[in-house]
């Protein structure tokens, strides 16, 4: 699988790819997944990390089972850095799960779009965080995060797209994502390491 040689086909993407290649890694445990994108959300990586460490500590260090979460009480849960909001989104993730019995496996065997359209249904969960689940937990190769800030800056940085009006920028963006079908995970992976370098 060479999806170098799909995004050379885009000139510009081309003069930004990285010599090392990209690698998608799948996980287990999707639910913790979520919840950790979830405490993420408005924080630097460097703290999300930190909150998250604090939250595998309440569990002996190890990633607790949704039905640990729930019997967890707010207040703990608050008192590693989370707001109200997260607390009830994180909740709502355990209880979603656990009420669907959704498994590892059966999202797995789901399209991109199927999982999208399931997870989003839960409080406090979007499509750019369910895009992250796909992306770092799910090991998707084609998702495109139109909505992620680092995407957007980066590309109209690096494809001189006016930012004035949000919702062309946004056309103007999956556009000039079409070329990187089937690779547009990796896509944005180079998109993000270029802009923070």
């Amino acid at each position: 699988m060479d999806y170098q040689a799909q995004l050379k086909k885009d000139l510009k993407m081309a003069s930004i790819l990285s010599d090392a290649p990209m690698v998608l890694k799948r996980r287990r445990n999707i639910p913790v997944r979520l919840m950790a994108s979830i405490m993420s959300q408005q924080l630097s990586t460097k703290v999300a990390a930190v909150i998250f460490q604090r939250f595998l500590l309440l569990f002996g260090g190890k990633e607790p089972t949704v039905d640990a979460v729930l019997l967890t009480p707010d207040t703990t849960l608050r008192s590693i850095g989370l707001s109200n909001a997260k607390v009830g989104y994180v909740k709502n993730v355990a209880t979603f799960f656990t009420t669907h019995h959704i498994t590892d496996a059966q999202l797995k065997r789901m399209s991109d779009q199927e999982i999208i359209d399931l997870l989003v249904q839960i409080k406090g969960v979007g499509r750019w965080t369910v895009e992250m689940l796909l992306m770092f937990s799910l090991g998707r190769e084609d998702v495109f995060a139109v909505d992620d800030l680092g995407i957007q800056q980066a590309m109209c940085k690096l494809y001189k797209i006016d930012s004035s009006d949000k919702k062309a920028m946004k056309l103007t963006m999956q556009k000039k994502a079409q070329k990187w079908v089937p690779y547009r995970t990796y896509a944005c992976l180079h998109l993000w390491n270029w802009k923070d370098n």
